[in-house]
C-alpha cells in the first residue's frame, strides 16, 4: 500500500531536471518564512487559471497570449516549488502532498486545455482529446504508484517542465504563425500539429508504461499452483 501511505519514490530523470532542482533549492532556501508550500500550491493553480482564461481571450486579442507565457512561468513557479521549499525545511506531509499536488494538477490542466480549446487556435475535438489523454496518463501513473510505489515524472526525458517550454515556445509562434504549411500535405493550425505529437506522445507513454509495470507486477506475484 505504498501509494496511499505516502513512502513512495520519485523517479525524475527528465533533460533538465539537475538543473532545476538546483535553481528551486536555491530559491526556496531564500524564501521568508511566512511563505508556505500551501501558498505556493495556490500559485501554481491561479497561473494555469489565468493561462487559460488568457487563451480564450486571446479569440478577440492575439496580445492576451502573452499573459498565457507569463501565466505559464507563474504555474511552473508555484507547481514546482511547494513540494522543494517542504523538503528544503524538512516539513513534508507525503500523503497530503501528493493528494492535493495532483488534484490540483488534474484541475489546472482543466483550465488550461478548456481555454485553448475555445481559443480558436485548436480544432476543439483535439483540445478535448489531449485533455482526455493527459487524465489516462495521470491515472496510470497514479495507479502505478499505489501498486509499485514508484511516482514517475518523467518519460523519455521529458517532464512537466520540458512539456511548459514547449507550451510557451508555441504559444510565442502563435503570434507570427498560427497556421503552419506542412509540404504538399497542405496547411494546419499550428496547435493542431502539435496536439496530434502530444496524443501520439501520450499514447505511446501510456501503452509502454502499462505494458511494462503489468510485466513487472505479474513476475512479482506469481500464480500459486493449485496442487498439494
Amino acid at each position: 500500500m505504498a501509494g496511499l501511505s505516502g513512502d513512495h519514490v520519485r523517479e525524475h530523470r527528465s533533460m533538465l531536471m539537475a538543473q532545476e532542482r538546483r535553481l528551486l533549492v536555491w530559491v526556496a532556501s531564500r524564501l521568508p518564512g511566512r511563505v508556505s508550500s500551501d501558498h505556493l500550491t495556490l500559485i501554481g493553480i491561479v497561473g494555469m487559471l489565468m493561462a487559460g482564461l488568457g487563451y480564450v481571450a486571446a479569440r478577440w486579442d492575439e496580445r492576451a497570449l502573452l499573459v498565457v507565457v507569463a501565466a505559464l512561468i507563474v504555474n511552473w513557479f508555484g507547481d514546482s516549488l511547494d513540494g522543494t521549499l517542504a523538503r528544503v525545511r524538512d516539513c513534508e506531509r507525503p500523503r497530503y502532498g501528493f493528494y492535493v499536488d495532483h488534484v490540483v494538477d488534474i484541475v489546472g490542466v482543466l483550465f488550461l486545455l478548456g481555454g485553448l480549446t475555445l481559443s480558436g487556435y485548436i480544432t476543439p475535438v483535439l483540445g478535448l482529446g489531449l485533455l482526455a489523454g493527459f487524465l489516462m496518463v495521470s491515472a496510470e501513473a497514479y495507479l502505478a504508484t499505489h501498486a509499485l510505489g514508484i511516482f514517475r515524472l518523467s518519460f523519455m526525458k521529458v517532464g512537466p517542465t520540458e512539456i511548459r517550454i514547449l507550451l510557451i515556445a508555441g504559444t510565442l509562434k502563435l503570434l507570427h504563425e498560427p497556421v503552419v504549411e506542412l509540404g504538399s500535405i497542405g496547411s494546419y493550425l499550428l496547435f493542431d500539429v502539435g496536439a496530434v505529437c502530444g496524443l501520439v506522445g501520450m499514447t505511446v507513454t501510456l501503452v509502454v508504461s502499462a505494458i511494462r509495470n503489468t510485466r513487472f507486477l505479474y513476475q512479482a506475484e506469481p500464480l500459486k499452483g493449485n496442487g498439494p
